[in-house]
This record gives C-alpha cells, sequence and structure tokens, in this order.
C-alpha cells in the first residue's frame, strides 16, 4: 500500500498526456489528433509504428490541421471524445 502512496506523490493525476497532430478539424468543437507510438514487434523484435486517432475537444475551435499539440485523458465528452486539449506546442505553417 506504500507504494501507491509514492506513486501518487510523483504525480498529480494519473491522467494520460499524449503529444500528436491535429489532422482534421471539420467537427464543431473537435478535433482528431494522430498519435504515433512506437513498439517492438513480439516475434520480429522490429520497432513499428502505430497510430492512432483519439478525437479531443476544442471548445474555442482554434485548432487547424498540422498543429502539434499535447492532449490529457478526461471524463467522456461524448460517444467519442475522451481527451481535451492541454498545449498547443507548435502551430502549422
Amino acid at each position: 500500500m506504500a507504494e501507491t502512496i509514492a506513486t501518487a506523490e510523483t504525480r498529480p493525476n494519473n491522467r494520460k498526456i499524449r503529444d500528436g497532430i491535429v489532422v482534421s478539424n471539420k467537427m464543431d468543437q473537435t478535433a482528431v489528433v494522430a498519435v504515433v507510438s512506437r513498439v517492438r514487434h513480439p516475434r520480429y523484435n522490429k520497432t513499428v509504428q502505430r497510430t492512432a486517432k483519439l478525437f479531443v475537444d476544442d471548445p474555442s475551435n482554434d485548432l487547424n490541421i498540422g498543429d502539434r499539440v499535447r492532449v490529457q485523458e478526461t471524463r467522456p465528452l461524448s460517444k467519442l471524445k475522451r481527451w481535451r486539449v492541454v498545449e498547443v506546442l507548435e502551430r502549422a505553417r
């Protein structure tokens, strides 16, 4: 039990944080962010890239395609939205 208390002190909350690139902003107050993760293939031990598309809450509609953003896990906001924007790391040119 002391281990769980130690991990809670090191991190303020246990919500996942990911960095990704906005691939769509067609919806109202929602953007789609592609997050690339590198994992090792279980049999061939080669590093492969896995892409996950996350539906992100964007209440101000200020994200554009190509922006690099940091997103954080949150409570379900709609059928598919479970992430919100923490900060915009880099704007698209």
